[in-house]
């Protein structure tokens, strides 16, 4: 299985609505919307809440209690000048300030004549000030490669991928730092999963 260059020559970084840059680019995802929704959630994933009034009050009170929030929202990343066209997350024990989730992109063209989604994942290891803006938000990890191989694996084991390909040299930099003053690490790689119909449930 072979992509063509346009997928490896694709922006490899998000941006923030103020300009400032955001998580990296690093798992693609091709197929249907329906295909990408039901592995994500075979794989245990849930998709994530707008940000509303409502569910920003409700993560407030959640932080307060330390429950977990499997759909709570997540903050807006901006790739092909628009915000993510869906996201998902996994929740981590009790604290909402913990989290897994990735984002995705549709893109406007097609490989093979099927849909291709761009997709930035990364792990909510805390909540603090944002050293761009000064609001609160959510911290991620250095290790992105670590949240592309979870997702990778796990799609991978649920029977909901056709073909896997690893497209080296994707981020010509390895060390970056997004928009709220986090550090992130990368080897460079870029995991390009093709998708196949696929309705099982996770138990």
């Amino acid at each position: 299985m072979h992509h063509g260059p346009q997928i490896a020559q694709a922006q490899h970084l998000t941006t923030m609505s103020d300009g400032h840059m955001g998580d990296p680019v690093n798992i693609v995802l091709i197929g249907s919307e329906a295909d990408l929704v039901n592995g994500m959630q075979a794989t245990g994933w849930s998709p994530a809440d707008p940000i509303t009034l409502e569910t920003s009050l409700r993560i407030a009170a959640y932080s307060i209690l330390r429950r977990p929030d499997p759909d709570a929202p997540v903050s807006d990343l901006f790739r092909f000048d628009r915000k993510q066209d869906l996201a998902f997350e996994q929740p981590v024990g009790s604290s909402p300030r913990q989290r897994y989730h990735v984002r995705f992109w549709h893109w406007d063209r097609k490989d093979d004549g099927r849909p291709v989604w761009f997709g930035a994942a990364s792990f909510d290891e805390r909540a603090g000030l944002s050293y761009t803006t000064g609001q609160v938000t959510h911290r991620i990890g250095t290790d992105v490669d670590a949240e592309r191989d979870r997702i990778a694996g796990e799609l991978g084991q649920s029977g909901c991928v056709a073909g896997t390909e690893w497209l080296d040299g994707f981020h010509p930099e390895r060390e970056g730092r997004n928009g709220g003053g986090d550090v992130w690490r990368t080897d460079g790689r870029l995991a390009v999963l093709t998708l196949k119909t696929c309705r099982a449930a996770k138990p």
